[in-house]
């Protein structure tokens, strides 16, 4: 059983939809960023950055307890626990699916967040935040376009976790202002991803949980 430690974020939304594709038993446990309680204590005991998502593996590497935190990281552990295709083991495949994973976490993560905040949250206009964090999301969705021009996904012919990470940041491409039209080959990849079972189910999760009165402390 893993405990799944979540919030309706595009970080939170890549935990849920890998356990759903990897048919893991899971709990789920919402941590309302809105209310600050990714900084109870209990909490920073699982995940010290005080981000979500994390997990804990009630059944761990030695049969103990593992707690893990970082999206990328839980998604790779997951993989390499099942021995899931979505990682596969053959060594320049590996590379390369992790190399796309890297390149989700360093920039398509933070700019696309950067242009959330700055187009959509921020309390005052920001011109030049703006533009800096709409322009390198436009960017980013260029280099991703042009991958997929020659790939079915971002790692190459198989579905991975590299896709898992970047799709939920793509899910939320009104927030950044990008239109997909712009980018055909991310278009299409977007749409082909959307209609998973699993992601489907696994987008859903965070927002269900939140829905709920949040868990009691572990």
């Amino acid at each position: 059983m893993i405990d799944l430690y979540t919030w309706s974020t595009p970080n939170g939304r890549k935990a849920s939809v890998m356990l759903e594709e990897l048919g893991l038993a899971y709990e789920v446990h919402p941590i309302d960023i809105n209310a600050d309680e990714q900084f109870q204590p209990w909490f920073l005991k699982i995940a010290p950055n005080n981000r979500i998502p994390a997990i804990v593996d009630r059944d761990g590497p030695d049969g103990k307890p593992l707690s893990l935190f970082e999206s990328g990281a839980i998604l790779i552990y997951l993989a390499d626990k099942t021995g899931s295709a979505l990682l596969l083991r053959e060594p320049r495949a590996r590379a390369i699916t992790i190399q796309w994973l890297m390149w989700q976490m360093g920039g398509v993560g933070p700019m696309f967040g950067q242009a959330h905040h700055f187009l959509k949250f921020a309390k005052e206009d920001v011109p030049y935040g703006k533009k800096r964090y709409h322009d390198e999301t436009k960017r980013l969705y260029g280099v991703m376009d042009r991958r997929l021009a020659e790939a079915a996904y971002l790692a190459g012919d198989n579905y991975s976790i590299a896709d898992i990470a970047t799709y939920p940041w793509v899910a939320r491409h009104e927030f950044h202002q990008v239109y997909l039209a712009e980018f055909p080959n991310v278009r299409r990849w977007y749409e082909t991803i959307g209609k998973r079972p699993a992601v489907i189910k696994g987008m859903k999760v965070p927002e269900a949980a939140g829905s709920r009165a949040p868990s009691a402390k572990p």
